[in-house]
């Protein structure tokens, strides 16, 4: 499973409705996100209008190109395009990051437990 983790700027004249948009996505778009292979996808917003977005899937490039060819995504990034500072549609403005951490990873290469990993039982 690939984690990807990206960003993307709100403008912050339209912070309040981007979370109110976001508090009831369409069920037609959260059906189409989850078949096309999109997990654990999350979006953190700041005051600042910095959008923090994280998924897992099992290939990203197939994912958004899954993305891409539905109707509803179509039309969730027309209306979506209004909030953010780069034109366009939002899902192909934004910047995957690299990751360059990851705790459960060491631990493991470490030899140690990860967070909620249960102790063997004597």
């Amino acid at each position: 499973m690939t984690r990807v983790c990206f960003i993307s700027r709100v403008r912050d004249d339209r912070l309040d409705e981007y979370r109110a948009r976001h508090a009831a996505v369409w069920p037609e778009m959260l059906e189409a996100l989850r078949d096309c292979g999109w997990s654990r996808y999350t979006l953190h917003l700041g005051t600042d209008g910095l959008l923090v977005g994280f998924l897992e899937t099992a290939d990203f490039p197939a994912a958004r190109a899954a993305m891409a060819a539905t109707q509803v995504n179509a039309r969730w990034q027309a209306e979506m395009a209004q909030f953010f500072l780069t034109p366009g549609n939002p899902d192909e403005g934004f910047a995957v990051l690299d990751e360059v951490f990851d705790l459960d990873a060491q631990l493991r290469a470490a030899g140690l437990p990860t967070a909620g990993a249960q102790e063997p039982q004597a």
